[in-house]
């Protein structure tokens, strides 16, 4: 229960969502900013100050499947299992009951039947940013291993929490059905509901998330990229390995510090990788916790259970390397298997990738219906792909053909 009345949170929310959903006004010094702990999907605008639509899936348009480049070459086996674990998370969804039932009786080894269950039971479409243009960024991610304990040491300072008890989600769509996939994150100050703290003001007073310690580890750096990954595991000196993983956000919104960097002049945008930050960082000690608090968004995290086959996207199925991506769920349904074209990471840029992958997680810097990022795997080589991984692709996503979408 909140310590203020229903009116007092109605007004506030109200006033919240308001500042999040009006149409972008020129910046002025006098104009009131919108809150930070506001956190809304869509994003209301695109870089040129487009409005995004107001149903989901509503970019999605109708294609042939002779439409998608290098399908002819899709590994079908390699991207069946993967599918499989969508439908452990779809299976009892409407639009989804059916295909997926089918699908378990599609011999796995048989890749003539896989790709004849895809091509009679789905419809593809192709996607699109905002202003209509058919290509976005593609990104990578990973698991990383960070090395810790259980508890606080001279060898370990580092914490990782576990969501704070005063941190308050309201999903706006539970009071207003006008307000779908907004919500606003905050803490109670008196009878009002304020911006939860930022990364810096966690960092300097402490004191807000004492006691909500969940492990321990050897590194800021790595702590903080942890929180960007959204999942890890977390070495022990016993050998124990305990994976940890996305709880909930502070709700602030994402800052790249690699960008910041480039603005400032101290690396160029093909030095602005993970490895570049992290060397930067190391040159540059004194400086280091000002610029990952130019980054105001603060992961909490929690104990995820051990033995699976890979971390726990959005979808809560375990993500599978190089075939999980994450995408923004307004503009791709999520589970949905989403064929892309774009490029290998840098050095290999030049090669292209064009394979299914299948929308099985989200991310705060996920947004776009042209955005995507991969899950590479485990530890540091599939770190050093998803940190090269910043290219440009397309994507087009599979739909079964009795799939509900918006009238357009």
């Amino acid at each position: 229960m909140f310590s203020f009345s229903q009116l007092g949170l109605l007004a506030c929310v109200l006033l919240l969502a308001g500042c999040q959903s009006a149409a972008p006004v020129p910046p002025k010094k006098s104009a009131p900013k919108v809150p930070a702990s506001v956190t809304v999907a869509p994003e209301k605008t695109d870089t040129a100050g487009r409005q995004p639509p107001s149903q989901p899936y509503a970019l999605l348009s109708a294609v042939s499947w002779s439409d998608i480049p290098g399908l002819e070459n899709e590994n079908w086996l390699a991207s069946w299992n993967a599918w499989l674990q969508s439908c452990q998370g779809l299976k009892k969804k409407p639009d989804w009951q059916a295909v997926c039932a089918t699908a378990q009786t599609v011999k796995a080894d048989d890749a003539s039947a896989i790709q004849a269950y895809w091509q009679q039971f789905f419809n593809v479409y192709t996607t699109q940013q905002v202003d209509g243009a058919a290509q976005g960024l593609i990104t990578g991610y990973y698991q990383p291993v960070l090395k810790g304990a259980r508890a606080a040491s001279e060898r370990y300072p580092v914490p990782l929490y576990k969501v704070p008890g005063d941190l308050i989600t309201v999903n706006l769509s539970n009071l207003f059905p006008d307000l779908k996939y907004k919500r606003v994150r905050g803490r109670v100050q008196g009878q009002t509901l304020v911006p939860y703290y930022t990364r810096s003001e966690i960092e300097q007073l402490q004191s807000p998330l004492l006691g909500n310690e969940l492990l321990w580890v050897n590194d800021a750096v790595e702590a903080f990229f942890l929180q960007v990954q959204g999942s890890g595991i977390v070495e022990l000196e016993n050998g124990e390995r305990v994976p940890v993983g996305y709880a909930d956000q502070n709700g602030h919104p994402y800052q790249s510090i690699g960008k910041v960097l480039v603005e400032r002049g101290e690396l160029t945008a093909s030095e602005a990788s993970m490895q570049g930050i992290k060397t930067w960082g190391q040159q540059h000690p004194e400086q280091l916790q000002g610029l990952l608090n130019a980054n105001p968004s603060y992961v909490f995290f929690k104990l995820l259970p051990t033995g699976l086959s890979g971390p726990l996207g959005a979808l809560g199925v375990p993500l599978t390397a190089a075939r999980s991506i994450a995408v923004d769920p307004f503009y791709i349904p999520l589970g949905a298997p989403v064929f892309m074209a774009t490029t290998q990471p840098y050095p290999n840029s030049e090669t292209p990738l064009q394979q299914l992958m299948l929308a099985q997680d989200t991310g705060g810097a996920i947004k776009g219906g042209v955005r995507a990022d991969i899950y590479w795997g485990e530890g540091e080589p599939a770190g050093k792909l998803a940190g090269a991984m910043r290219q440009q692709g397309q994507l087009w996503v599979w739909l079964p053909k009795t799939f509900k979408l918006p009238q357009q």
